[in-house]
């Protein structure tokens, strides 16, 4: 089946913690699994593991390899095959993906201050989906993950 047309979609949160915390939270493996969970996980591309995103400013343009995804943290749906196209660490990132269910693949995440103990997280999705109703399945996936952060965010000590 061909893609469909682009679609972007947009969430932003505000978050209840110091940008520079939830900027190590949501570029971390163990953040980003548990934004994910209990519907999805996400393994790590293989240029990635071992290092956080702000140690990646060399890997920009590059590809960084398969990042699988997970049902159930169990059974893979499916594979983001990754490149960082920009990086500015502890502020933002913009990666670009080739995926089986979305042939184009581009999020953008920003962690941005908002006061001394507050900031805001944005992410920005432009995809094509091969399957209907996909559109419906990231905005619920990433409203459930910014539900997840900002849950977090408020039990962290």
């Amino acid at each position: 089946m061909p893609p469909s047309a682009p679609t972007t979609l947009t969430r932003t949160s505000t978050v209840p913690r110091p940008a520079p915390e939830v900027w190590a939270r949501v570029t971390s493996p163990a953040g980003i699994r548990h934004e994910l969970r209990p519907w999805l996980s996400m393994t790590m591309p293989p240029r990635l593991r071992g290092a956080g995103i702000d140690g990646a400013v060399p890997l920009v343009g590059r590809p960084l390899g398969k990042a699988w995804l997970l049902a159930g943290g169990l059974v893979p749906v499916d594979f983001d095959d990754m490149v960082l196209v920009a990086l500015e660490p502890g502020r933002s990132f913009y990666e670009r993906s080739r995926m089986l269910l979305f042939p184009r693949w581009e999020h953008e995440r920003t962690v941005a201050p908002a006061g001394e103990a507050t900031c805001t997280v944005t992410d920005r999705l432009t995809f094509e989906p091969r399957l209907p109703g996909a559109r419906f399945v990231v905005a619920l996936l990433f409203a459930h993950r910014h539900r997840r952060l900002r849950a977090w965010a408020q039990h962290a000590p």
